[in-house]
């Protein structure tokens, strides 16, 4: 018997193993604060506890540290070689439930139907974190020792940024490889676009709306005539116009194989306008439309491939704003202002090679299980990002279902079974064994 057939036997032995721990992840509320805090629903850290205790249990070397107060990042170490290091990476945070009316189920009783098991964070993503967990306790209980590092990553807040992530790279819990258990849905995915969130601010000149005949029609420039209030939002409007333009060229002329068509977009997200600028960097007055604004903030969305820098794409971006700002002497005089990692967030891209052993391993073993899955791109971002803006080798693999972010979330149970066996056989062949 092999050691692969070893682990899998282990595994369909006890296939209740990963079952019954995405049921009492899933029974925890661990909905991410920032979208919606009330008692009850927050309960990062009882999920951490029960991973920290879960990773105990099996040996590892465990660390928490709380990213944000009462929201705590927990890794468990396996030591090794660290040729052979890999990271098996989750997170712990849900986004909200939504309306409980439009679901059948509760969103937190982790019920199991016809082969489905429900609730919200289900298949997004702790069966993904399950399977790792259960991974390396079946290839435990197989009497296995590994050779390589393995270390597992439950992180917060990957719903709003990934910055969880980003403080466990940034405190040096690195490796060679990483498996990020998202789901993917009978695909293995080495590839993912960076994401950047920008703020341009266009300035205009204030003045009363009811002089507006001074600043649009041509008068005459005799002594006493009243400065011309120069219009924000309407430079907005030329630049939206002009982004579009922008967008679509990006799109005709960026490719990557793994990647649908089109994917560099620019999404304008939030527009704010008005008079003056507050501390936040809002304009300050923004409900008297008796006042010409001189201030309107425009924060984008802004994707790339995955084969782009992120340098490339803000040097493009600026120089697409200079070139904008260029076209008027006002906006020549008074150029948009540009203001990167908005919020903080920013996502570099991810580009792991198709013919990496850890993207071959996971390839195989799920073709040995079944068909042969694609191979492609991420459409949105991870926390595979992260450990790839740090040069961690990583690619992102783990089970099918629905309702992720909507209603009736669930994770397919056949499928989680089937990942935990793949993400078993890829922790083999990327650490080895003694």
């Amino acid at each position: 018997m092999t050691t692969h057939q070893k682990v899998w036997d282990e595994i369909d032995t006890n296939s209740e193993r990963v079952t019954a721990l995405t049921q009492e992840m899933v029974r925890i509320a661990s909905v991410n604060p920032k979208f919606e805090e009330q008692q009850g629903i927050n309960n990062e850290t009882l999920v951490a506890d029960l991973v920290k205790d879960r990773l105990k249990t099996s040996g590892y070397e465990t660390e928490s540290w709380e990213v944000f107060p009462k929201r705590p990042n927990v890794i468990g170490t396996l030591p090794g070689n660290e040729d052979k290091s890999l990271i098996l990476c989750g997170h712990i945070d849900t986004v909200p439930v939504g309306n409980r009316a439009n679901w059948t189920v509760d969103p937190f009783g982790a019920e199991i139907a016809n082969g489905r098991l429900y609730g919200r964070g289900s298949v997004d993503m702790k069966a993904g974190l399950a399977a790792c967990i259960a991974a390396v306790e079946a290839i435990m209980a197989a009497g296995i020792e590994l050779d390589g590092r393995l270390s597992v990553h439950a992180v917060v807040d990957e719903e709003a940024g990934g910055f969880g992530a980003m403080d466990a790279v940034a405190k040096g819990h690195l490796a060679k490889s990483a498996i990020i258990a998202e789901p993917t849905w009978d695909k293995v995915v080495p590839a993912e676009g960076g994401l950047e969130w920008v703020r341009v601010t266009l300035k205009g000149r204030s003045g009363h709306a009811g002089m507006r005949y001074n600043d649009i029609f041509p008068q005459p420039d005799v002594p006493g005539r009243l400065t011309p209030a120069i219009n924000a939002i309407e430079i907005a409007t030329r630049f939206l116009c002009a982004l579009k333009e922008f967008e679509a060229s990006r799109c005709r002329t960026n490719y990557h194989p793994l990647c649908p068509p089109g994917l560099s977009t620019i999404n304008p997200g939030v527009i704010h306008g008005g008079v003056g600028i507050g501390e936040d960097g809002l304009p300050l007055i923004r409900t008297n439309p008796a006042m010409t604004p001189d201030r309107v903030t425009l924060d984008l969305d802004l994707k790339f491939l995955p084969n782009e820098s992120s340098a490339k794409v803000r040097a493009d971006f600026e120089a697409f704003v200079k070139a904008f700002s260029e076209l008027d002497p006002w906006t020549r005089d008074n150029p948009p202002e540009v203001l990167w990692e908005l919020g903080g967030l920013h996502f570099p891209p991810m580009d792991t090679p198709v013919d990496h052993p850890l993207v071959q391993s996971l390839v195989s073993h799920h073709t040995a299980l079944g068909e042969a899955p694609e191979i492609r791109g991420f459409d949105a971002v991870t926390d595979a990002a992260h450990y790839a803006g740090a040069g961690v080798d990583a690619c992102i693999y783990g089970p099918s279902g629905d309702g992720f972010h909507g209603d009736n979330e669930y994770v397919d149970l056949a499928s989680l079974h089937r990942t935990t066996k793949v993400i078993a056989a890829a922790i083999l062949d990327i650490c080895g064994t003694r």
